[in-house]
């Protein structure tokens, strides 16, 4: 199980129970800070592990690259454009460690360059006569450098209605840095009731787009030409007429 977590902005502490889904075995937990890292021209970042456990955690740090494909899935892929160090690391209960993440490239001229950065606990051993299972957490935190060109921070929506009245909406990233959406509405032109409401929390790199399958009744969207759609995004509050293709 590798949940991820991310966040649109750097928020405070981010507590992490690790736990061992077994009787009498105590759960440990730690915290990072923050949880989203944007790497200036020719500078590392420091990132704080915190161990709020009773007992010391070893933990293993590792830096992907990030990318998206045309359906908008994230791909992560081996790189040696960035750095993370120290790779792996005892936190003693009650303490801390710094981990740094640096670029061992020049920033991209035109585009955002992104990574995951991933902690997970490394479990120790299991005791003796222990039958239950382990789990241990992941966490991957975004980890952004921008271009050496101004940020542009803009998304093309379209929709399209299929058959079954399902509405299927497209954010296009047509600028050159990300953008998050943690939040959309999509409704009739004159206003009413929404037709769907979703909750996002999804990243759109630039360059390319995010796909959502959206279930409306068929009646709701029939003969309709145009739709509304308001999203809350890390770039702004968005609100938009979306052309609809059939």
């Amino acid at each position: 199980m590798n949940p991820i977590v991310t966040a649109s902005r750097p928020l405070p502490w981010l507590a992490l129970a690790l736990c061992l889904f077994a009787s009498e075995v105590p759960a440990g937990s730690f915290q990072v800070n923050p949880i989203r890292v944007d790497i200036a021209k020719g500078s590392t970042t420091a990132i704080t592990v915190r161990n709020d456990g009773d007992d010391a955690l070893v933990i293993q740090a590792s830096l992907v690259g990030w990318s998206q494909d045309d359906k908008g899935q994230d791909v992560y892929t081996a790189t040696k454009e960035a750095l993370v160090t120290p790779p792996i690391m005892t936190v003693p209960a009650g303490g801390e460690q710094i981990v740094r993440v640096g670029l061992r490239r020049a920033p991209d001229a035109q585009r955002e360059l992104t990574y995951r950065l991933y902690l997970e606990e490394v479990p120790p051993p299991p005791k003796p006569g222990f039958t239950g299972l382990q789990v241990a957490l992941r966490v991957g935190v975004p980890v952004f450098v921008p271009p050496t060109v101004p940020a542009i921070r803009r998304l093309e929506w379209s929709a399209q209605v299929g058959t079954d009245g399902a509405v299927r909406l497209t954010a296009q990233n047509t600028g050159n840095t990300h953008v998050q959406i943690t939040d959309f509405e999509l409704g009739r032109p004159g206003g009413g009731e929404p037709l769907a409401h979703q909750t996002a929390l999804a990243y759109v790199l630039a360059g390319q787009r995010r796909l959502w399958t959206l279930p409306v009744p068929p009646d709701r969207v029939q003969a309709v030409s145009e739709l509304r759609l308001k999203a809350d995004t890390d770039a702004g509050a968005i609100d938009t007429p979306v052309n609809v293709e059939r």
